[in-house]
């Protein structure tokens, strides 16, 4: 069973920047494909950014593209997301998942999810 733990969540004003972090446990790192999405009280889960697990490709939502960077480093079994710019319709819950099988921006494609971490943008 792999554990998954996100981190780095706080608030923040209106263009300034966060880096999340999601720090997975057991199996091999190298294997896992990671994506971030999010959830706010008023919206669907949406996906944000996706990493390979070899980490020389990514894609991101539209919504954020030019404004997140998603990273890994494997020898810290870390991935990150780099958060610049920051709106206040970012605000939602960050969730970190894990897939072996699936490189995708479909939830249902991910079996390993962390706890969430909140983010909150005030203008």
């Amino acid at each position: 069973q792999v554990q998954v733990h996100d981190s780095g969540g706080r608030e923040v004003r209106a263009g300034g920047s966060l880096r999340l972090s999601c720090k997975a446990s057991e199996g091999t790192f190298t294997a896992y494909n990671v994506a971030w999405f999010r959830q706010s009280p008023v919206e669907e889960r949406q996906f944000v950014a996706a990493i390979n697990s070899v980490g020389d490709d990514t894609y991101y939502a539209g919504s954020v593209k030019g404004r997140f960077s998603i990273s890994r480093d494997n020898a810290e079994n870390t991935v990150y997301l780099q958060m610049n710019s920051l709106k206040p319709e970012d605000t939602a819950v960050y969730y970190c998942a894990v897939s072996t099988r699936h490189y995708s921006k479909y939830p249902d494609h991910y079996s390993y999810w962390g706890q969430g971490t909140q983010v909150t943008v005030s203008s």
